[in-house]
């Protein structure tokens, strides 16, 4: 049976234009911007990166810091537009990215649960009945009714995970999602992915844990300042990845 695609990457660069002149406000900003007294770096977080994956793909992105992981995992979600080249999916992406980045700060984690869900696309009858479901998988207990500037960064990502993890998605998007909370919640957040791939869901996944990735992901890809240098099996990518953080 032929393999349907669902995910191809063409030729993708990112450019961003890092300013080099020291600016103290916005007031000062703009008085050196109309005297064309701002110049700007070109900065290439990715260039030229293609690839395509088939329903059910695990796919493990590796590189070191500033390799171009995260930037790369935003522009597929959608959350920045690339300044070059294409991204194709099919079906729902699920972008597991900054967990509680949309949460209001003043509001509980029952309130933030509704407003994060709504953000996400979810109905409020769809949230009423998994209500229960999310407080229990993100072990809050009481702490559901207590405003999210109380919460550490930690209880923050367990509750949008909760939240997030709920739809079942075509293609689901992790970035270092699953190094959050204690080591109990992490087997437990790992189980639940792992449930999510047994449903056909295709991944892409950043790690700074390899042994994670290899034991989640089947196939892999290597960037390095902002190219893919190696592309293939999660075995074969991860020993070149290996010799280059020797």
């Amino acid at each position: 049976m032929a393999k349907k695609e669902v995910l191809r990457v063409e030729h993708v660069g990112m450019k961003f234009n890092l300013s080099q002149e020291k600016v103290d406000d916005l007031k000062d900003y703009i008085i050196k911007l109309i005297k064309h007294q701002i110049s700007y770096n070109e900065f290439w977080a990715l260039k030229d990166v293609s690839f395509s994956l088939n329903k059910g793909d695990r796919l493990g992105i590796l590189g070191l810091n500033g390799a171009g992981k995260s930037t790369l995992l935003k522009v597929i979600a959608g959350v920045l537009k690339a300044t070059e080249g294409t991204v194709t999916s099919k079906g729902k992406i699920a972008p597991l990215l900054e967990l509680g980045a949309g949460f209001d700060q003043q509001y509980t984690g029952r309130e933030n649960i509704y407003l994060y869900g709504a953000v996400l696309g979810f109905s409020k009858k769809f949230l009423d009945e998994k209500l229960d479901e999310i407080i229990e998988f993100s072990e809050l207990g009481k702490f559901i009714d207590v405003p999210v500037k109380n919460y550490s960064s930690g209880m923050k990502s367990r509750l949008g995970f909760s939240v997030a993890t709920l739809v079942e998605p075509d293609i689901l998007i992790l970035d270092e999602v699953l190094s959050v909370g204690d080591a109990k919640f992490r087997k437990k957040s790992e189980a639940k992915i792992m449930s999510m791939f047994d449903k056909g869901v295709t991944v892409l996944f950043v790690s700074h844990s390899l042994d994670q990735v290899k034991r989640l992901c089947n196939k892999a890809i290597l960037l390095e300042k902002g190219r893919i240098i190696a592309d293939g099996s999660i075995e074969d990518v991860s020993k070149i990845y290996l010799e280059k953080t020797k």
